[in-house]
Formats: C-alpha cells, sequence, structure tokens
C-alpha cells in the first residue's frame, strides 16, 4: 500500500478544483498579519517574441534603418529618452517611468546556444536553466529558498494554466484566471454541498481530519480572492488591456502575504511575422500603459517602496525585417526592470547591428541570469543566487 506523504495529500486533495484554480491553503489570520515592508517580486512575461528594436529604437544607428528600410520607426516618431534610443510612439507609461528614473533596461540578454522554438525557449527563461533539463522554475526554487516552511500563498500565478516559472519542490502555487470564478467546480445542483463548510468529525483519522482541513482551508482561501477582487476599487486608468495587473493589485491592496506573482500577455500575442508595425504598436501601448497604471496603484495604496516589476519575452526578433513586413524569430532582447526602489538608467552592453552572427541576429552579451541573480540577491535578498542558478553570475546594481 502507497504511504502518502503531507505534500502529496495536499496536491491530491485539490484535484476538483479544476484547471483554473491550482492548490491555495490560506487563513484570514495570515492575511491580518502579512508584513507589508516585505518586498514583492511581479514577473510580466510578452508571450511570443516581443520585437525589442521596435521596442526600444536605437534611432541614432544607421545600421538599423539599413536593417529595417520599412518597417523601421523614424526619430521623429519616437519618444526619445536620450540621445540615441526612443521607445515606441504608443509607450507613453514606459517613457515617463524611465524619466522618473524607475526604469532600469537591460541591454542584450539571452543565452548561449539560443532556440528559436516558442516552447524551447520559453522553458529556458522559466527554469533560469538554459540547455538543461531543469525540473523546476526559478521562481519556484526561489520561494524555496527563502520560504523553507513553504507558506502557504506565498507564489501567485494569475494565468490559464501553471507557468513552469513557478513550478516548486515545497511551495504548491496558486493558480487562478478569473477571480470570481476561483473555487471548486462541480454541477449546479452541487453547489450547496461545495460551499458548505465540512464537518470536523471527532472520531475521525488523522489523514481523514488533515484532508477535511485541507478542504476548509481552500474553500476559505478561493473566497478570499474573490473577496480581494470584489472589494478592490481603484480610480487607476490601466488602459484598455490591464494585463491581469488590477488582479495582482488587489490581493496586494488585500494584504495577502504573496510575495511573487506570475503573469504574462498570453497567446504568442507578440509573435510579428506580418504587417507587424501597427499591431506591434498597440500591444506595446497596452503593456506599458498596463504597467504605469500599476506603478501608480502601488503609490496609491502605499506599497511602492515594496514592489518591483521584471518585465522580459523569450527572445528577440531577427535584425532585417522580412518581405512580410514583419520580423522573424530572433536571440537577444532587453529586460526591463521597473519600479520605485530602482535605479533606472541604461545596464548591459547593447549589442552591435553591425556584428550579427550568421542567422542575422544580435550576438547576446548579457546572460539572462545576470538580472535574475539580480532580483534574488539584489531585491528579494536572498544572497543564494549562485545555488539557485548553478553558477556565478554578477549582479547588476539596479536597485537604490
Amino acid at each position: 500500500m502507497k504511504i502518502w506523504t503531507r505534500r502529496e495529500i495536499l496536491r491530491a486533495g485539490f484535484a476538483t478544483l479544476g484547471a483554473s484554480a491550482m492548490p491555495l491553503v490560506f487563513s484570514r489570520a495570515m492575511a491580518a498579519d502579512a508584513a507589508p515592508s516585505k518586498r514583492i517580486l511581479v514577473v510580466l512575461e510578452l508571450s511570443g517574441g516581443n520585437d525589442g528594436l521596435n521596442t526600444l529604437v536605437p534611432y541614432a544607428d544607421d545600421a538599423y534603418y539599413r536593417h529595417r528600410p520599412k518597417i523601421g520607426i523614424r526619430p521623429d516618431k519616437l519618444r526619445k529618452i536620450d540621445d540615441h534610443y526612443g521607445f515606441n510612439a504608443g509607450m507613453a507609461g514606459f517613457e515617463r517611468l524611465y524619466k522618473d528614473g524607475r526604469m532600469a533596461i537591460v541591454h542584450g540578454c539571452g543565452y548561449a546556444q539560443p532556440s528559436f522554438s516558442h516552447f524551447t525557449s520559453m522553458a529556458y527563461w522559466h527554469t533560469g536553466a538554459p540547455n538543461s533539463g531543469e525540473e523546476y522554475g526559478w521562481i519556484g526554487r526561489v520561494a524555496d529558498a527563502i520560504d523553507a516552511r513553504a507558506t502557504p500563498n506565498f507564489i501567485v500565478n494569475i494565468d490559464e494554466v501553471q507557468s513552469l516559472a513557478v513550478r516548486a519542490r515545497e511551495h504548491v502555487p496558486v493558480v487562478f484566471d478569473d477571480p470570481e470564478k476561483f473555487g471548486r467546480k462541480g454541477l449546479y445542483q452541487e453547489r450547496p454541498l461545495l460551499d458548505r463548510a465540512p464537518d470536523m468529525e471527532p472520531e475521525a483519522s488523522a489523514s481523514k481530519h488533515y484532508l477535511l482541513e485541507v478542504a476548509t482551508s481552500a474553500r476559505e482561501a478561493s473566497q478570499l480572492v474573490r473577496d480581494a477582487w470584489s472589494g478592490y476599487k481603484t480610480p487607476v486608468d490601466y488602459g484598455i488591456v490591464p494585463v491581469q495587473l488590477p488582479k495582482i493589485a488587489s490581493l496586494i491592496a488585500a494584504g495577502m502575504p504573496t510575495r511573487l506573482y506570475y503573469t504574462a500577455y498570453r497567446h504568442n500575442s507578440f509573435d510579428t511575422h506580418v504587417q507587424q508595425s501597427d499591431l506591434h504598436q498597440r500591444l506595446l501601448t497596452y503593456v506599458s500603459d498596463a504597467v504605469a497604471g500599476f506603478m501608480k496603484d502601488m503609490e496609491r495604496i502605499g506599497r511602492a517602496d515594496d514592489v518591483t516589476m521584471l518585465v522580459f519575452s523569450e527572445f528577440g526578433r531577427r535584425v532585417p525585417e522580412n518581405t512580410s513586413l514583419g520580423t522573424d524569430h530572433g536571440t537577444a532582447n532587453h529586460m526591463y526592470v521597473i519600479g520605485k526602489p530602482v535605479k533606472g538608467g541604461h545596464y548591459g552592453r547593447p549589442p552591435g547591428l553591425t556584428e550579427l552572427d550568421e542567422g542575422d541576429n544580435l550576438v547576446f552579451t548579457t546572460d539572462l541570469r545576470r538580472v535574475y541573480a539580480s532580483m534574488i540577491d539584489g531585491w528579494l535578498g536572498c544572497r543564494d543566487a549562485e545555488k539557485l542558478l548553478s553558477g556565478k553570475f554578477e549582479t547588476f546594481p539596479v536597485f537604490s
């Protein structure tokens, strides 16, 4: 007979929650006791491979326009931030964050032997272990390192399915998409039974008693998430597509003890192979407005000093435009570190536009793990990045 561990019971006990609701054990006392001074990291993934060269345009480099005679964005159409770079015209929010000193731009981020597969490259970014078979995500490993007690609700992943990035050995991430539908699934006729708190039976075995406790915690936890969302009201404008960020803001405002949030602009939206220009600008506008709104909301609720955001995509795009007036899968890209605690500016060495590889791609100049190490050691204070990333990676001084 199989002897189940406590963690196996915990995972199994939530099998009926459904794909949109992963395990969550949480109590109202935990919410009340959450220390507001604890630092929070929010990771935003731009899925599909965002075109970094048309996001932050090196308008002072003539090689950019030689490679992109039709889709290259002219200097007078940009939101210039210095004598060399300008943001895409739709990115008023990013322009403001940078000029306020609250954005660090890290150039040339990537890894050796790059993959042009969305699935493979994203797995490398999710695990922080390129060209390996790492089982757990980098966010999950960080959670296990800084919270050995596996505090419930330490990681929240807002998405349709759980990201590999949050997979952990000890922690069970909370995964949901729609807060209003976060709960155990069942037929309408079953709702009274599912919504009723289970009776604690004094004579029950230890295993049954534990499962009843798990069910009670899950029921209460899903209600807490719904309450946090339904009670969240803000005058801040997040733009047309808020990119799940108001949901994160609602949980932070409610005092949830989560320290690691992960979400994404989904469905390979940034895979701009054809007629890129207008679509790409719209996508960037949505992201820029949402991120700027989120940061403004953190100021409103008094948590701006506690929250930093990391924005990335699984790869950049090939430097020359293609014949369909789009761009194909490429390599190195920017990463953005955003927040009030950030020391803004440019970090890392920009890849040369005249020093491309044989596939007309940028040659990466910054190992992505340097940025992860900066988040782990510099922001979260883990001081264990070398072990977590299986190597020593020099950090960037991006925090004040």
